[in-house]
């Protein structure tokens, strides 16, 4: 009977690496990905590190909403929201259009390109998204965070370190499982 249990671990084992990549895709989902696609290229950005986001903010869940009242896939705040729609020129926008995939992901992509504009490297785009561009302005100017005014080597918000950790460490899992 030993011998039978051995051998039935060793197969769903053996079963699981073959397959880890099936496996691991049920836990890193890529839901959506016409909208990631379609708005990436538009605001010249990288799918995978918008998925990373996605997946960092919401864990792909559509209806998602935080308690600091962030909404949808991206989790875009009410404030950005109104000034981001307000650039974008979206006609009649109201909050409740964050919770569509399709608009919260264009959002999503603008706001990000707009951060890039900005601070051009992806971890500064990252805390920017994360604790405000002004937060980033503030650390970049301080020689405690930034020895050249260009580039953070600390990050004094521990929340915002560890999303930007935690957005690169999703961004290899979703480059190796999809891309």
């Amino acid at each position: 009977m030993k011998v039978i249990k051995k051998v039935t671990i060793l197969l769903i084992i053996v079963v699981i690496v073959l397959n880890i990549s099936n496996v691991a895709k049920i836990f890193f989902p890529l839901n959506n990905s016409e909208y990631i696609t379609k708005y990436s290229k538009m605001y010249n950005l990288d799918p995978i590190l918008v998925a990373s986001v996605i997946k960092t903010e919401s864990n792909f869940k559509t209806d998602a909403k935080s308690r600091k009242n962030a909404y949808g896939l991206m989790q875009i705040t009410p404030d950005t929201a109104r000034w981001a729609a307000e650039k974008m020129k979206l006609e009649n926008f109201s909050l409740d259009m964050l919770l569509n995939p399709e608009t919260n992901i264009k959002m999503g992509c603008w706001y990000l390109s707009n951060l890039k504009d900005e601070f051009k490297e992806t971890d500064l785009i990252l805390a920017a998204y994360n604790a405000g561009r002004g937060n980033v302005q503030k650390w970049l100017k301080d020689s405690d965070h930034s020895a050249d005014g260009k580039s953070l080597y600390y990050i004094p918000y521990g929340e915002t370190d560890k999303y930007v950790k935690k957005v690169n460490l999703f961004y290899k899992v979703y480059k190796f499982l999809y891309f």
